[in-house]
């Protein structure tokens, strides 16, 4: 199969390295020269979200898969009446990298997201009381495009344009559920993962899975994932980002219409990795198993603070030499603050095991530059 990528980064370039066991041809787009899938697939420099750049990439394609969601749908859209394959369909990837329609999508649906507003005018117009989260409608990712307005003297950093106003979440864990589904109709759900952020980046620090939840907890958040599935109406393989507020009521936060930061430590974590399931929802194959079997963790390697420049892993050798961690690297040469470079996966055998051996990994290595 002719399999292509919109998108050439870290996502991609795991998927790939995942499904060269299988005997297909991956092709990707990116306009960055030297983006992480550049050396291990068919590779075209170009703009993801130009309409003729992404019709002429995918005509000759058996299957369009995307590894970023900010694309362009309207021409993965004409490849579908083309009768070319787009995974997930140009539908959902429109509704969900909107931040207002795929407010909307919740809404209509009954799948429980933060109270919002819409606002596509002046701050005049807002009448959600403080404190409140705005999210930009289009191009936010890693905590870019979305800010907290706690006080009337952050209103001053208001940004005038179309975003989603929501009710601020008083947070007791945020939590990452995701979930595959193949034409076939069949569906797989990963075990839930905890992610503690960075509150400096808002990037991902840790992730952990299994969490211990409830019985209630469990059953909201199977309820969530199931109303999700049968809203869809495409195969795919979808990140719901959760937050568990302090009343044990469970949010949907947002939803990633791709491969998820949040799902790398099922790489050693699972009974298969969240990639092996992508491959699998691409090609209609029957889905895997994703049974956890041990605990596990992961930690973003990022660009330290004060660095820009050819990349230098600072301590990889100890690292190295410690049982039951791996290493992912991105193929990125050039660092810079909080860029992810790659990430640390950690086995263990309890929760408190794991939490050291996350926080003694990070404490090993750095992420400079020569």
């Amino acid at each position: 199969m002719k399999i292509g990528i919109l998108g050439g980064g870290q996502l991609g370039r795991m998927l790939i390295q995942e499904a060269l066991k299988y005997d297909d041809e991956f092709y990707t787009l990116d306009p960055a020269s030297d983006a992480p899938c550049h050396n291990i697939s068919y590779f075209t420099q170009g703009n993801f979200n130009d309409y003729e750049t992404v019709l002429n990439f995918g005509k000759d394609k058996d299957v369009v898969t995307i590894e970023i969601e900010h694309v362009n749908a309207d021409a993965l859209a004409e490849l579908e009446n083309q009768g070319i394959k787009v995974v997930p369909n140009s539908k959902i990837i429109k509704t969900i990298q909107q931040k207002i329609l795929q407010k909307q999508f919740y809404a209509e649906h009954d799948i429980p997201s933060p109270e919002f507003e819409i606002m596509d005018g002046s701050s005049d117009e807002i009448k959600m009381p403080l404190p409140f989260v705005q999210k930009m409608n289009t191009g936010g990712y890693d905590g870019k495009g979305v800010q907290v307005i706690r006080t009337n003297e952050d209103m001053k950093n208001l940004w005038i344009q179309d975003s989603v106003i929501e009710k601020l979440v008083d947070i007791d864990k945020e939590l990452s559920v995701i979930v595959a589904r193949n034409e076939n109709g069949e569906t797989k759900t990963f075990p839930v993962t905890e992610m503690v952020a960075d509150p400096k980046l808002n990037l991902l620090d840790f992730n952990i899975c299994p969490v211990f939840l409830t019985e209630e907890i469990e059953e909201q958040i199977n309820s969530i994932t199931e109303k999700f599935l049968n809203a869809i109406h495409s195969p795919g393989l979808f990140a719901i980002e959760l937050f568990l507020d302090k009343k044990g009521k469970v949010w949907v936060n947002e939803t990633a219409p791709r491969l998820h930061n949040s799902g790398h430590q099922s790489q050693e974590g699972n009974a298969n990795s969240q990639f092996e399931q992508m491959y699998r929802v691409v090609k209609n194959l029957p889905l895997a198993d994703t049974d956890a079997i041990i605990y596990s963790g992961m930690l973003n390697l990022v660009g330290a603070e004060g660095f820009s420049g050819k990349v230098v892993y600072e301590g990889m050798e100890d690292v190295l030499r410690l049982p039951e961690t791996y290493v992912h690297l991105y193929g990125k040469t050039e660092t810079k603050p909080g860029r992810k470079m790659g990430h640390i996966n950690v086995l263990a055998d309890s929760r408190e095991e794991l939490m050291e051996k996350l926080v003694m990994v990070k404490e090993m290595i750095r992420v400079i530059s020569e």
